[in-house]
């Protein structure tokens, strides 16, 4: 069985998405809903999508696009393999910031992070 992201590029639109081009959107929302599997550390696949809680698939969906539209805008960042660098006096630091959490090697803004943690699946010791 192939594996199916938690929102469809139409429901990615109906939520009010349109960052991310048609043509990358189903690789842009697959990504986002494999990230999402992997800090609830598979949960989500574990139960079933359709076994979760009304109101821990309306987080999940949300968090998906929101997750979506966050790598899509920031993939040079994202996808960079240096911590820090400086020119000039200037500096920039990729990685976790007071807005920004990485866990696993996926970075996702802190509020979104806290949206998806209200669904129960973050926990680590479950």
């Amino acid at each position: 069985m192939a594996y199916k992201p938690y929102v469809s590029p139409e429901e990615y639109k109906t939520q009010g998405g349109n960052a991310i081009p048609d043509a990358e959107l189903s690789g842009a929302l697959r990504q986002a809903s494999r990230h999402i599997d992997s800090l609830t550390y598979n949960r989500i696949v574990g139960q079933g999508f359709d076994n979760l809680t009304e109101f821990q698939r309306e987080i999940i969906r949300e968090v998906v696009c929101q997750q979506a539209d966050f790598e899509y805008e920031n993939a040079d960042e994202i996808d960079t393999i240096l911590q820090s660098y400086s020119i000039n006096g200037v500096s920039a630091q990729f990685g976790e910031s007071w807005n920004v959490f990485v866990d696993k090697g996926i970075a996702m803004r802190r509020d979104v992070y806290a949206l998806l943690s209200q669904t129960g699946l973050c926990c680590r010791v479950l």
